[in-house]
């Protein structure tokens, strides 16, 4: 084989493992991505279905039911309210009317089966994009339901 055959050889060679490294990291890093969405997302079917994402807004008060390790509540943005479903221990700062987010999929009939649940950690602390969320709910119906979350948007 002539020089520069081998210079062009390894040349594509080189090229085609960095392109299937590139092809590898960018698959990894898709797989890995999680998606916010508010609950009136999910009942406009913006949300995917069979992938984990994020659902977050306040816990509809008097919704949070338990039986053991299961535990069943409401999220809402004040204008949908979306059912989920958890088994695990529950972080000591959810309460009912307070911010939550929780991770997981929507399961049959809309039920939102979580995985994780996270509550805000202050009394001045919600994500940002759950804020915006409630903000755009309470937009859309002309004021933000309840007073936890006019003071949770401040």
């Amino acid at each position: 084989m002539k020089p520069r055959h081998q210079r062009f050889a390894l040349t594509a060679g080189i090229t085609a493992a960095v392109g299937v490294g590139v092809a590898l990291i960018l698959n990894a890093f898709q797989s890995s991505l999680v998606f916010f969405y508010s609950p009136s997302q999910v009942a406009a079917r913006e949300a995917p279905v069979g992938r984990t994402f994020r659902l977050g807004g306040l816990v509809e008060t008097g919704s949070v039911q338990r039986d053991g390790v299961a535990v069943r509540f409401q999220v809402t943005d004040t204008a949908r309210t979306i059912p989920v479903r958890y088994e695990g221990t529950l972080p000591d700062l959810f309460k009912e009317g307070k911010g939550v987010v929780v991770q997981g999929k929507l399961g049959a009939g809309d039920l939102f089966v979580a995985r994780e649940v996270l509550a805000k950690h202050d009394e001045n602390y919600m994500p940002a994009e759950a804020a915006d969320a409630l903000k755009r709910a309470g937009n859309a119906n002309g004021e933000i339901g309840g007073r936890v979350a006019k003071e949770t948007l401040r």
